[in-house]
């Protein structure tokens, strides 16, 4: 695995904010009830039309078409995400900065606005917005700052999680999976680092807070990831055992059960068993034709066997068929390595390839990964 990237279910947390979440409640008729055209700017930013919403909000601004004071945080949002997902990253941070003092300055609280917002009160910033200000100075080159302002926004949703909970006796379904996703995000920027002790220690704090049997498969599930990192092979296998069990008695998605499939399939590549692989990633196949996971380790695992026309072919055919979830840069990378293994004239074959993408892939793909 050390010659192709390898495409796990980690997930960029990014792809979990696409879209800010509506800072108000659903007493609206509709999502443009709640801001200026914002089923417009969702509909966009869904089908990765980023350069688009960054012309719409341009448009908005100068034509001063925002009426409401959250309506300017809104379109802030969905702006610094475009110039995030396009690797506009120094612009990103400079239209951060354009927030007065701060994310959670009383300025950006309903109830400095009565007259808009009768018997509201707190924060109208979107949590993508809190997201985007913990992420963006590592883009940047300030991983530090970023780990500390995520640090700090989950003591930010625990303090609302405890809210909710004392509340209403239970904890809010919306702020446990923002703990999780933020989590997630300390978790991702540690394991870059190879800080694995402080990942393990984090899953297994929530682990212990006690999740839903799906969600404690998933977290069992990154837990024997790590633990493959730290050559715990035996660690890795005992928590996938848990995910099977948890999945066995369960009755789960299709997703779940590929998760099972998958996790086996990682302990045979790691014993370098890819014929024992490619049957649990065909399993997962079969059950969803669109696990983009499976499908492309599947094609690793085929080149591992030296069977480079097969491997091309799985991913050619997934390309034609699900072009949608196939459309990664991981995913491109992996071809066009295949393609410059299996033929002399494999520049033809790439440009070809990157024509195609051109034409259908979303604003923000990188066509650099076709090498052309």
């Amino acid at each position: 695995m050390d010659l192709l990237s390898t495409i796990e279910d980690q997930g960029e947390a990014l792809n979990a904010v696409s879209v800010p979440d509506h800072p108000l409640n659903n007493a609206f008729g509709s999502l443009n009830d709640m801001c200026y055209e914002l089923s417009s700017l969702q509909d966009l930013a869904c089908r990765g039309s980023w350069k688009s919403i960054l012309d719409k909000v341009a448009r908005a601004r100068t034509q001063s078409l925002l009426s409401k004071p959250h309506e300017h945080l809104v379109y802030l949002t969905y702006n610094i995400i475009a110039l995030t997902k396009l690797r506009r990253f120094p612009e990103a941070v400079i239209e951060l900065d354009t927030l007065e003092n701060g994310i959670d300055n009383v300025i950006y609280s309903y109830e400095n606005y009565p007259q808009h917002y009768p018997n509201r009160y707190g924060s109208m910033a979107p949590f993508a917005l809190r997201w985007l200000y913990a992420e963006l100075p590592s883009k940047v080159g300030n991983r530090q700052e970023t780990v500390d302002r995520f640090y700090m926004l989950l003591q930010f949703v625990r303090e609302k999680t405890k809210v909710s909970k004392d509340r209403l006796g239970l904890a809010d379904d919306v702020w446990r999976i923002r703990e999780g996703l933020v989590i997630n995000s300390i978790i991702s920027h540690h394991l870059s680092h190879k800080e694995f002790g402080v990942c393990l220690d984090l899953i297994i704090d929530l682990i212990k807070r006690d999740p839903t049997p799906v969600a404690r498969a998933v977290l069992m599930s990154k837990l024997g990831y790590i633990q493959m990192q730290l050559g715990d092979l035996e660690g890795a296998k005992a928590s996938f055992g848990v995910v099977e069990g948890i999945v066995n008695e369960e009755n789960v998605e299709v997703e779940m059960k590929n998760l099972v499939n998958r996790n086996k399939a990682l302990i045979f590549m790691v014993g370098k068993d890819y014929v024992s692989a490619v049957r649990e990633y065909q399993e997962c196949i079969d059950r969803d034709g669109s696990d983009v996971v499976a499908i492309n380790n599947k094609a690793l695992c085929l080149m591992y066997l030296r069977d480079l026309s097969d491997s091309i072919k799985v991913l050619e055919n997934a390309l034609e068929s699900v072009p949608t979830a196939a459309l990664n840069e991981t995913f491109v990378v992996n071809l066009c390595s295949m393609y410059e293994l299996a033929y002399v004239k494999h520049s033809d074959i790439k440009k070809t390839l990157s024509n195609w993408i051109a034409r259908v892939a979303p604003d923000d793909f990188d066509t650099s990964s076709t090498r052309v």
